[in-house]
């Protein structure tokens, strides 16, 4: 079965999905978020395409291991999420996700132009393979 990640932002949600064995995570899309409703109901629409068994919410933590104010602002929203869907929602620390990913596409070339629109769903295809790979250990 499938898990689905999300690296939840003020602007954008990028996701990522694994595969069937649970064993690599591939980025599938970035939501432009416009309000709750319209956020829900594009999560809704992969949800039913990819038919996942979780959902996995990166999360950022202090340096003191609290999570930190956005931290809260994503449990809020994954709160919504956990209301609205009857999966699981599993939290992840997503800290230097985007850091991480952005170095990846770096190394690969890209301009900052292309990094830009795919950065949000590198970084969810960061916080799913760290995921995968902790449940494999």
């Amino acid at each position: 079965m499938r898990t689905i990640a999300l690296d939840v932002g003020t602007k954008t949600i990028g996701v990522a999905v694994s595969d069937e064995l649970g064993i690599a995570a591939n980025g599938i899309t970035t939501i432009q978020r416009k309000s709750i409703e319209q956020d829900l109901g594009e999560l809704n629409i992969l949800l039913e395409e990819y038919k996942p068994r979780e959902i996995l919410v990166g999360v950022p933590y202090n340096m003191e291991g609290g999570v930190s104010k956005r931290g809260d602002q994503i449990l809020r929203f994954a709160d919504k999420i956990r209301a609205e869907f009857s999966l699981p929602v599993v939290f992840w620390d997503e800290s230097f996700s985007t850091v991480n990913a952005e170095e990846k596409l770096i190394q690969s070339g890209l301009s900052r132009k292309k990094r830009k629109k795919v950065i949000d769903k590198m970084a969810a295809v960061f916080i799913l393979q760290e995921y995968l790979e902790s449940k494999r250990v």
